[in-house]
This record gives structure tokens, sequence and C-alpha cells, in this order.
């Protein structure tokens, strides 16, 4: 007798708040998760940027340097270093324990608005409102840019960073995808200002949104329009967007206080988590896990797919940093 195969659970979504941290460093302007996803980075607008454990929220450490407000952050891949962008032009690389600035980058001729590592740490991707993207190498003792790309013709809102691929959205309205690799550029026009670029899981796709308060999923390598989300709220703020773990789920922060989770296949609203009644400033969605980090004002909310237990959870350590 055979018996039947058992149905595939449905993708969970993180919709239980889990914790709500306090971060006492003026408004949140980014909330990211680390490599592992043990820890996050919240960038203040006090000027700071502070490293929590996710499981108790509590502080680790304070990173202080920058002249303005920080606006974005990236963890190494091996969590020994941190780079951060901020309104004060520059781009700050950290070590991750002891917390001292190791090295100042200055160039951009504006607010940096986006910044992250490539995958072996080796380089510095950053974005400016200048509408330069600059990569810095990280081991050289130089301080100027190694290579700068000034193809767009207004700010850089947002980058990311694959392999040898780099995705960058411009208040332009143009996705660019560079093969940094094959020296090849390939331009998708979206008729408004966006806000944030990603890849999806699988490498086929880029996730976009723009302040027409729409979210689309574009083919990478012929630009066609897979999918188109909106009911969100996006007309005058760079707010992020990002896919769940597996590329099931395309999620968006709103200006209404929700954020917002489609079915990325059908287009249909699946979830609106209620945040709060301000703008939802920022999101990063677990490496690995069902959890979801969502920034409003001058907190951070940790979301999972089940209420947590009380118990004391353990965790690993971050190269001294705890």
């Amino acid at each position: 007798m055979s018996f039947p195969q058992p149905k595939p659970q449905a993708p969970q979504l993180p919709r239980h708040l889990l914790r709500t941290i306090d971060c006492n460093q003026g408004a949140v302007r980014a909330v990211r998760f680390n490599a592992d996803g043990n820890y996050l980075l919240s960038c203040g607008s006090d000027k700071s940027l502070k490293l929590w454990s996710v499981t108790r929220g509590t502080p680790l450490k304070t990173y202080s340097g920058h002249g303005y407000e920080v606006l974005d952050v990236d963890g190494s891949f091996d969590n020994s270093q941190l780079c951060s962008c901020s309104s004060d032009k520059t781009v700050i690389l950290w070590d991750v324990a002891t917390g001292q600035v190791a090295r100042k980058l200055r160039g951009h001729a504006g607010i940096v608005n986006c910044v992250q590592f490539n995958e072996e740490a080796t380089v510095i991707l950053s974005g400016s409102i200048d509408g330069t993207v600059r990569c810095w190498d990280t081991r050289s003792r130089r301080f100027e840019a190694i290579q700068v790309l000034d193809e767009a013709t207004d700010g850089i809102s947002s980058l990311k960073v694959s392999q040898h691929e780099l995705l960058t959205g411009s208040v332009d309205g143009r996705v660019r995808c560079y093969d940094l690799r094959m020296g090849q550029l390939h331009i998708d026009f979206v008729n408004s200002p966006i806000t944030c670029v990603c890849f999806s899981q699988d490498g086929q796709c880029t996730l976009t949104s723009s302040l027409d308060s729409t979210v689309r999923l574009l083919d990478k390598t012929t630009g066609e329009m897979l999918g188109e989300y909106t009911g969100h709220k996006m007309k005058g703020y760079k707010l992020d967007c990002c896919l769940s773990g597996k590329d099931t789920h395309v999620m968006s922060c709103s200006e209404d206080g929700h954020v917002y989770c489609w079915d990325l296949v059908e287009g249909s609203l699946t979830l609106k988590l209620p945040v709060g009644k301000a703008v939802v400033q920022s999101l990063s969605f677990h490496p690995t896990e069902t959890q979801l980090l969502t920034a409003m004002e001058g907190r951070v909310q940790v979301w999972g797919a089940e209420p947590e237990d009380t118990e004391e959870v353990e965790e690993g350590g971050m190269m001294g940093a705890s």
C-alpha cells in the first residue's frame, strides 16, 4: 500500500512580532541583518551605527565616526568588518571587534545613500546623490576610488552586488545591471524615481521599487516585466523592498505604517504587517530563516514565523563583539 505524498508546506511568513528594540539613536534610517543573521545593524540619524543581538535585543557595540546621519551599512561575510555611508559624503570601513575606523573614504560630492561589500569584502561599492557609484579597495592604502561608474544622470538611491554583477537604481528612473567581468551594461527604464533594487535569490530576476508606489519584478537578461505589485504607498520616501528567503514573496515598506507582502507568482497581497502609525523606513529579510527586521522612527522590530519560546536562546559569538 502506497501512501500519498505529503502536501508541500505553504511558505511561512514573518507575521509574529518577536520584539521591539528602542535604538536610542534618533530616527533609524536603515536596518540590516549581518551575513549569518545572528546580529542586526541599525543606522541612526544621530550619526551612530549600532550592533545588536537579534535574539536578545541587546546592544553589543556602537560605532561613532560619521559627521552626519548614517544611511546604510553592510557587514562582511566573515563578520570582521562593516562598511557604512552617510550624509557627510563619506564611506567608513570599520573593525567590528574594536569599533575603530579602519578607513574613511572621501570622494563622493554629495550624500552617500547606499553601500555594500563584494562577496570577498575586498571591495566596497557606494552609491551617491552625486550620480556615481565608487569602488574602493579595502586592502589598499590608497584613498581614492579604484573605479567610478558615472552613467546615471541623477542620484544613485540603491545598489546590490552579486558575484560579478552590480545592480543600481537611480532617481533618473533607470535600473542598471553591470557585468563587471564582461564589461557590459544593461539598462531598464522605469518611468519613476527608483528607491530600491535587489536581485532574486536565483539571480534570474531583479526587484525594483519606485515612487509611483509600484514594485516590479523584471527578467534580468531581457528586461521583461514578470510581475507588478501595488497597494502600498511610496510617494516621497526612499524605502526598501526585498524578496523572502526562497523568492516566494515580494515585500515592501510603505508610508502607511505597514509592510506589504505579495505572492511573487500571483501578485496577490498575502500579508499586510501592521508595524505602526508612521512610515516604515527600512526592512531586511534574514539570510536563511523566516525572520524580518523593520525600522520605524527610533525603533526596530523583529518579526518571525512563530511566536518565540520564552526559554533562554543560545547564540554564537561575533568576532569578539559581545
